[in-house]
């Protein structure tokens, strides 16, 4: 009963949460996205570093440069989302995508809940990172980090958040060798089975994908 009365109070009130060390009952959040945790604003800038099985890379990301997309990705950060996921998409020479989460069941809550574009206000170079998406207003979970300077998605509206400032070397190591067909990308229609069987899937399909360990706001 008191772990039970613990999670509610957590959920009641999120502002107790800390935006540093995301607690286990945090990720309570995950499965009512209409939580009022949802709605906490980023800092105008902060870093995330994020620990995976080829080492520590580092993000500092700006609010001003996408602050709907800033918040979402601030919030899934504090909640615990992007842990024990995988690097599915990673293409040499183009980019590195993550966001489906390893838990199948928080995916189905996350996979169709958009978000608003972002004007385009930075440029897709080397070491940026922003939202993957289908076409206006689709942005979900996923995320990419440019491997390359992919300057022609700027007119089609894929709005970073900020960019690598540390371990670019580490994104450079994630494994590239499944290249799309381990998920591709949103429009490709191969993410299917990672939504439904999560990390299952992907560990005994692809075991040598990278993994990426956990994402904890600096």
């Amino acid at each position: 009963m008191p772990a039970v009365l613990m999670c509610v109070a957590v959920l009641a009130a999120p502002r107790c949460i800390s935006a540093a060390e995301p607690t286990a009952a945090a990720s309570n959040v995950l499965l009512q996205p209409s939580a009022e945790f949802w709605k906490h604003k980023a800092p105008e800038r902060f870093r995330v570093r994020f620990t995976t099985s080829e080492g520590d890379f580092v993000v500092e990301i700006s609010r001003s440069s996408a602050p709907l997309g800033v918040d979402r990705f601030h919030n899934l950060v504090r909640a615990g989302f992007f842990d024990d996921s995988r690097f599915f998409r990673v293409r040499k020479g183009y980019i590195a995508q993550f966001g489906i989460p390893g838990d199948p069941t928080v995916g189905a809550v996350w996979r169709e809940s958009s978000i608003a574009d972002d004007p385009v206000r930075e440029s897709n170079t080397r070491g940026s990172i922003a939202y993957a998406m289908t076409g206006p207003d689709t942005r979900t979970t996923q995320l990419y980090i440019n491997l390359v300077d992919n300057l022609h998605l700027d007119a089609q509206g894929f709005a970073p958040l900020g960019r690598v400032v540390e371990g670019m070397a580490v994104v450079d190591r994630l494994y590239a060798g499944y290249d799309e067909s381990a998920g591709g990308g949103m429009r490709g229609g191969k993410q299917g089975a990672i939504f439904t069987n999560g990390n299952t899937h992907l560990d005994q399909a692809f075991p040598l994908l990278s993994r990426l360990i956990r994402a904890t706001i600096e």
